[in-house]
């Protein structure tokens, strides 16, 4: 089970006891209808991402100008873009793109910023200081800026937009996990393995570590729906994904030229984006409630 534990300043921290917290956890999420909702949805992407290219019909690169901007039917059934492509068979291919850039950068990201974070709230001090001044720095950009900075460096790639998404996504994760690691390190338990001789290594490792992991799945969850936003608002400014590659910021970019006569060319891409970082967000939120320790099951 979880207890509640309470810092030296009284701060209140998720102690886990066992792998029936896990049970409890699974529980609350249960009670949380909307995040049931986003799970299934995220469930439901990622399953068409990976079997969905196998059961299309139609290549989402070739172009063929007889077909050109026709309406949702039999054939096309959410119709066809400027150059005569499937858009349902676009979407398909781009959803494996859009999760691969939201999944990958957030775990860059992750990498990077909780070692960060449990460096800076365990040994305080001078490596406090100097963690601290490199994330307020970065936080100082706005996201969308810092990544447009960092893709015009490197150039446009999906591989540099995971890059630049991924440094954005550092501060955050760098700064939940040392309020965290702050709390944790200063418990009694903690405080008593710390006098019976053990290493800061197995400290980090075993007692510290264990008690954050709540906050960073939460935060991971959250992050990939901004990871989303941010990467497809670089391939609708030209510097993600390049054509044709089937990227629906990029389709939507592409499709902006079209958004009353027809509409469905930008319509559909952007309903996609909406749908997915919808999902993440309702799933994220329904998984803060769950591993707050002061919400009843």
């Amino acid at each position: 089970m979880s207890d509640l534990a309470h810092s030296s300043n009284g701060t209140e921290v998720q102690v886990i006891k066992g792998t029936s917290n896990w049970s409890v956890i699974y529980k609350r999420l249960k009670q949380n209808k909307t995040a049931l909702i986003g799970g299934y949805l995220i469930l439901f992407f990622l399953i068409i991402s990976i079997a969905g290219p196998f059961f299309t019909v139609h290549d989402p690169t070739k172009v063929n100008y007889s077909t050109r901007l026709l309406a949702p039917s039999a054939d096309f059934w959410l119709g066809t873009d400027h150059n005569g492509r499937d858009i349902f068979t676009r979407l398909i291919h781009g959803m494996s793109i859009t999760l691969y850039i939201g999944f990958l950068s957030v775990l860059v990201g992750m990498v990077c910023g909780v070692p960060m974070g449990i460096i800076s709230g365990y040994y305080g001090k001078t490596l406090d200081s100097i963690i601290m001044r490199i994330v307020d720095v970065l936080m100082a950009f706005p996201g969308i800026l810092l990544a447009i900075a960092l893709v015009s460096v490197l150039g446009g790639s999906i591989t540099n937009v995971i890059i630049a998404v991924g440094v954005f996504s550092i501060p955050g994760f760098a700064r939940i996990v040392r309020g965290t690691t702050l709390a944790v390190s200063k418990l009694e338990y903690i405080e008593a393995v710390r006098a019976l001789g053990a290493t800061d290594r197995r400290i980090i490792f075993l007692h510290i570590l264990p008690n954050i992991v709540s906050p960073i799945i939460v935060q991971a969850t959250i992050r990939i729906a901004i990871a989303i936003l941010i990467a497809s608002g670089l391939s609708f400014l030209g510097l993600g994904a390049q054509p044709p590659t089937p990227e629906w910021g990029a389709m939507l970019s592409q499709g902006r030229s079209y958004m009353f006569d027809p509409p469905h060319v930008a319509l559909f891409p952007g309903l996609a984006i909406v749908s997915v970082v919808l999902a993440f967000n309702l799933f994220g939120d329904g998984l803060r409630d769950a591993f707050d320790p002061r919400t009843k099951a």
